[in-house]
């Protein structure tokens, strides 16, 4: 391949991977002028992100069947054009429309989500652990970016404009892809095996699924209830904001530099281990001491779930011994992991309703990071490509 259309699968790569949260996170610093707007309940206008969070869980096994007509660069190309009509039919209309764009969406995530750990197997073979980091680290900071900026742009130009700016950042990055879609697709290996049939035969794919989805619940129980903690410690709604701010930072450090290096390695058993023991020392932290150095609590943690993340992705890809197998693992994976996160901060939040104090909830949440470590043992002293 020509330097510049190398230069130009990584940019729509890095590109594609940025728009696989922005729509998600940046629903929900703008609940409350779509609950005036739309005069919407607060359990109704959570459940903008609860159909989200679901059409991940429950739609991404189709990920794999699309692409196995598609091909994945086109398949990642039809995920953005959905996402590209989601945000928009979401942002244009009333309840009906908002519910319907929020699943669109939704489902073109879920398309993403699964193929982009296929898309790093078949174009970066070679480079596994260096492009699972870039695209984990593109994967959060999308993230952070989509929380920061919906405030400012909607008080310039209202939420349903603000909302529909992900839409625009989508179209510039199906533009860059273009050029992959319109090479001939990459066909499957002759006589090759249906993947899902012989994933469910495997002890791993239960191993990697599981261990992505308890990694995911103990990081969506912080995202949701970390500021409620920190306020309810007494520290200010500003400081609880900039503290969690502060944890997807980073975040970004560990999803850099972890894959790369674990990629490398001969086994990744004592990089899921340290990340599960350093998400620990995060949750110790906020139970015992939530206002002492709270800041180094949130970057404690953020360093474990960052690296707890891209690893379950890296362990994806070096799970399945080609891109059509990465993608039907990933699909798996993928599904179990957010099906659970969506079960976690509501579990915690009951608990905490009954209790009156976050220390059970915290405890229980270091119950399941317990579990994560067990399960990223097991899921990752497998040998690679098995």
């Amino acid at each position: 391949m020509r330097k510049n259309g190398w230069l130009l699968l990584v940019a729509g790569f890095v590109l594609a991977a940025l728009n696989l949260r922005p729509a998600l996170a940046g629903v929900s610093p703008l609940l409350g002028e779509i609950m005036s707007d739309l005069s919407l309940s607060p359990a109704a206008a959570g459940a903008i992100t609860t159909v989200m969070l679901l059409c991940l869980g429950l739609l991404g096994p189709l990920g794999p069947i699309l692409s196995s007509r598609l091909g994945l660069d086109r398949t990642l190309m039809a995920g953005m054009l959905l996402l590209i009509a989601g945000v928009v039919i979401r942002s244009s209309g009333g309840v009906v429309t908002l519910y319907l764009g929020a699943a669109m969406a939704g489902t073109a995530i879920a398309f993403m989500n699964v193929i982009m750990p296929g898309l790093v197997k078949q174009h970066f073979p070679d480079r596994v652990g260096l492009f699972t980091g870039l695209y984990v680290t593109s994967l959060v900071s999308g993230a952070a970016l989509g929380s920061a900026v919906m405030v400012p742009l909607a008080q310039e130009m209202g939420w349903r404009w603000a909302a529909a700016t992900t839409a625009v950042f989508a179209l510039v990055s199906a533009i860059v892809w273009l050029p992959q879609v319109l090479k001939p697709p990459t066909p499957p290996p002759p006589q090759a095996p249906r993947p899902f049939r012989a994933l469910m035969r495997r002890r791993v794919t239960w191993y990697v699924a599981t261990y992505m989805g308890v990694q995911s619940m103990t990081f969506y129980i912080m995202l949701a209830w970390l500021p409620t903690i920190f306020q309810d410690a007494g520290l200010s709604a500003d400081d609880a904001g900039y503290l969690l701010g502060l944890t997807n930072l980073a975040q970004i450090a560990a999803t850099l530099t972890v894959p790369i290096h674990a990629g490398k390695a001969k086994s990744q058993v004592p990089h899921v281990v340290w990340a599960a023991v350093i998400t620990i020392v995060g949750y110790v932290g906020v139970l015992f001491w939530p206002t002492t150095v709270p800041w180094l609590w949130m970057i404690v943690l953020g360093l474990g779930q960052g690296a707890s993340i891209a690893l379950a992705l890296l362990i994806i890809t070096l799970r399945a011994p080609d891109p059509r197998s990465v993608t039907a693992l990933s699909a798996v994976a993928q599904s179990t992991g957010y099906t659970l996160a969506a079960i976690g901060p509501v579990v915690i939040g009951a608990i905490y309703q009954v209790s009156g104090n976050w220390t059970v909830p915290l405890v229980v949440g270091l119950g399941v990071c317990g579990v994560q470590l067990v399960l990223g043992y097991l899921a990752a002293r497998q040998p690679h490509g098995t």
